[in-house]
């Protein structure tokens, strides 16, 4: 899913020539390559926060995708929850 967020983002003017720089190299644009580098910056950042967890934590963040993957319109009867 692509969620679009319109937002005018002040760059340090260091930043643009070396931004048109690495672009014109990509046959890119410099949206582009804003882009792909906040896609690795958190793509990273989320990699050191999961290298930091204990091995709880990483069992329960397995169990919450899990649970967000699962289709909270098909239920059960308690009575079918414990027969099993």
């Amino acid at each position: 899913m692509i969620y679009t967020m319109r937002k005018i983002v002040d760059i340090d003017e260091q930043l643009v020539p070396k931004l048109k720089l690495i672009a014109a190299i990509e046959s890119s644009s410099v949206k582009k390559v804003m882009e792909d580098a906040i896609s690795w910056y958190l793509e990273h950042k989320q990699k050191e926060q999961i290298n930091a967890m204990s091995l709880e934590q990483k069992e329960d963040l397995g169990l919450l995708l899990l649970m967000q993957q699962a289709n909270a319109t098909i239920t059960i009867s308690e009575e079918e929850l414990f027969k099993s």
